[in-house]
């Protein structure tokens, strides 16, 4: 592996462009574009505000930064530096700001979540969309960019509304089954929409694209239910991660559970998985059966740390890697084909941060201290960030070549450049 000299960035801000061509970084008012191979400087741009959300369009050409304190967006042109475009919000204020998939309208949602407003670059048209509900993720657009899908509150009551995102004309809208609705997302295939309920009750409903609703889904009653969600890129199967610590895996066909992940504290005897404990500077598989560290939750607090918090899939479909709140410092990678456990890493700390190259089976992580962790099907390694100071990882994500991670500490970014064949 080989490390890149270190750049400075605010607010974790740091993006490639979904061509791979650049990275973006913030730097207080400063938007900084640099080339990512040579990593000099493309572009510079300065702010009105010190930025709070950045975000690229889908065709690299423009960048989006959001300054919610003072209510005001700013667009930057890659290919015309001297174009700009602000848009203010004015006293409604603003929550957050986002790309529509065509990279030429921009969606604003105001403070109280009274209204979504859309602009567009092109034409200086804006449209309304009312009573958009504040919650975990109440928007999503399809994969290939036609639709949205959008969570609305009103009269004490959930509804969906899909848009067509080229007229932004309402195509379908429907009350939802739900509570109170914590989030929603379309799958790969654009065919179905997840839909989950808060955390009070477990519910689960999957929707066409017309409203009809194809199946619901429940594993128990009274006890905290779902905690979070996640598609395989095929859209064969629906992961379900729930408060009682265990991942329920749904087909595509009936929409019924298949298999169910536990998470124990000791993993027993088997031939087919592998524990990887971590030390000093290495892992060592551990003979089984093998206990897993348990921190046990405070039950008076508020959103108690247990249950899987985080899932994803692997590009291939092959692995699902997940992480229970109670066992923090371990990640459990599961094998999709024969549906069983495959490995478990366990940390020297909280796991913070995983996320799956984009191209081939190799997950990376990091634990907030000065080295990276990758593992796959042949093994686990372990590497330090060899740069002055301290350099402690505290995110990471792939370049969509997969040939390279950025690293994010809490003011700087490093680019670490993984060789493909360094998988053992």
């Amino acid at each position: 592996m080989n490390f890149s000299e270190v750049f400075k960035q605010s607010n974790q801000l740091c993006k490639v462009s979904p061509d791979g061509k650049y990275l973006a970084t913030c730097v207080q008012y400063r938007l900084v574009v640099r080339d990512f191979n040579s990593l000099q400087i493309a572009h510079l741009y300065t702010c009105l505000d010190p930025v709070m959300h950045m975000e690229w369009s889908s065709d690299s050409l423009f960048i989006l930064c959001a300054m919610y304190k003072r209510g005001l967006v700013q667009v930057w042109s890659l290919e015309q530096p001297d174009w700009h475009c602000k848009i203010d919000e004015g006293s409604i204020g603003l929550v957050s700001s986002r790309w529509s998939p065509d990279g030429r309208h921009v969606l604003n949602t105001t403070e109280f979540n009274l209204r979504v407003t859309v602009w567009s670059l092109c034409t200086k048209a804006v449209s309304y969309i009312k009573y958009p509900k504040a919650c975990q993720k109440g928007v999503d657009f399809t994969a290939d960019g036609r639709y949205m899908a959008l969570a609305e509150r009103r009269e004490c009551k959930d509804y969906i509304s899909v848009f067509v995102c080229d007229d932004w004309h309402l195509l379908r809208h429907f009350e939802s089954e739900t509570q109170d609705l914590a989030g929603l997302e379309w799958s790969p295939n654009c065919c179905v929409l997840a839909v989950w309920d808060n955390c009070l009750e477990y519910k689960l409903l999957l929707y066409s694209l017309d409203g009809r609703l194809l199946s619901s889904y429940s594993a128990y009653e009274w006890s905290l239910g779902i905690k979070s969600v996640a598609w395989s890129p095929s859209s064969q199967f629906l992961a379900v991660g729930s408060y009682d610590e265990k991942v329920r895996i749904l087909n595509h066909i009936t929409w019924k559970k298949i298999t169910e992940f536990e998470h124990p504290a000791t993993i027993i005897n088997t031939k087919a998985v592998s524990v990887w404990r971590r030390k000093l500077s290495h892992y060592e598989i551990t003979q089984l059966p093998a206990q897993v560290p348990v921190i046990k939750p405070d039950p008076d607090r508020a959103n108690p740390k247990i249950g899987i918090s985080a899932l994803a899939f692997s590009a291939d479909n092959r692995f699902l890697a997940t992480k229970n709140d109670n066992m923090p410092q371990s990640l459990w990678v599961w094998d999709m084909q024969r549906l069983s456990l495959l490995a478990v890493l366990e940390q020297t700390a909280p796991v913070r941060c995983f996320v799956w190259d984009p191209r081939r089976p190799r997950l990376a992580l990091c634990t907030g201290n000065t080295k990276v962790y990758l593992w796959s099907p042949a093994g686990c390694v372990s590497v330090n960030v060899p740069v002055e100071g301290s350099f402690q990882v505290l995110s990471l994500f792939w370049h969509c070549s997969g040939s390279s991670l950025v690293l994010l500490s809490k003011e700087h970014i490093c680019l670490c450049y993984v060789e493909a064949e360094e998988e053992k």
